[in-house]
């Protein structure tokens, strides 16, 4: 970039038009030229439409950069991701074109999400989404609702927001049971809840919450057989990562009327219009709203904005090495 000219700086996939509005972008100076885009860019267009920009504010993994995009864009110097950590970045390919990247702080995304999850349970079990529905249409109680009481909450995963959901299911009177590949009795413990193996819990509980790492070992770590295992009205809740379920297993489960699923993940997102899910009325989904809070966004933007004028100093802050 030559000496006085503007620095442009794309705000990728700020579906609510919330960036602006949430962080003092102006601070950067006159030299500093904001663009928002509240729409995702298709990745037909995205080496166009993103070439010109010096500085790339990505919202979690909305927006893939792989190595080939990369490749496509001359001008990129600063890449800022929000949140701790993204799969969604070819780090290597970034440091080879000489591209600092840099995280915001996490927010309050484990609280919100497991908040969200329990919020997917409820409105599964007590049919929230038909009853709204009906009350719209001007009809009047025709479903029978479940309550939470006395059932097995099965958790896949046992981390910050796997031990959140723990505490909050035994407050609801429900048993917590858990595994993950790495669980132990004494960590189980710790997390509020009862070690017990994969198929175990698939067999016992009554709902079933998915808080794992997307991983290689973790992709479809939850398939045909384990969706197999589901007692017929069990309910199962994903807001961690879509990739963890088998879709089309789940697909053919929900056909079948066997499960309910509470969904705020998906293989793509955003979940195309056409999407068998939405047409099933035992899928409760919401669009990958486990982190959206107001509190959440202003810590992601403000720390962006930060991001961006320590860079523009010589010393950038949460730089990430690969």
């Amino acid at each position: 970039m030559t000496a006085g000219a503007l620095l442009r700086v794309a705000v990728l996939d700020d579906y609510q038009q919330a960036a602006t509005g949430l962080a003092d972008w102006g601070s950067l100076g006159p030299a500093v030229a904001i663009d928002v885009f509240d729409a995702p860019v298709p990745r037909a267009e995205a080496a166009e439409r993103l070439a010109p920009y010096a500085v790339l504010c990505l919202m979690r993994e909305r927006m893939p950069l792989d190595a080939e995009l990369i490749a496509a864009l001359p001008n990129l110097r600063l890449v800022v991701f929000t949140g701790g950590r993204t799969h969604s970045l070819d780090f290597a390919a970034l440091a080879a074109a000489g591209v600092t990247v840099c995280h915001t702080r996490n927010g309050e995304g484990g609280v919100a999400t497991a908040e969200l999850a329990f919020a997917l349970i409820l409105a599964c079990l007590r049919h929230l989404p038909a009853e709204f529905a009906r009350m719209r249409a001007g009809r009047w109680q025709e479903s029978i609702g479940s309550t939470l009481d006395g059932r097995t909450l099965g958790l896949v995963g046992l981390g910050r927001i796997g031990s959140r959901m723990a505490r909050i299911g035994a407050a609801f009177g429900m048993l917590p049971v858990a595994w993950s590949p790495n669980l132990t009795e004494e960590r189980a413990a710790a997390g509020g809840a009862a070690l017990v193996s994969r198929e175990d819990l698939f067999r016992r509980a009554d709902v079933i919450s998915l808080h794992l790492v997307l991983a290689p070992a973790t992709r479809g770590i939850v398939g045909a057989a384990e969706i197999g295992l589901m007692r017929p009205g069990s309910v199962l809740i994903n807001t961690a990562r879509g990739p963890l379920v088998d879709e089309a297993a789940l697909v053919a489960a929900l056909r079948e009327d066997r499960i309910t699923a509470g969904l705020d993940v998906f293989d793509q997102e955003p979940l195309p219009a056409d999407h068998p899910l939405r047409a099933l009325p035992n899928a409760v989904l919401t669009p990958h709203l486990g982190y959206v809070t107001h509190t959440t966004y202003r810590m992601f933007y403000e720390d962006t904005v930060e991001a961006i004028a320590a860079w523009r100093r010589g010393a950038p802050v949460r730089v990430v090495s690969g």
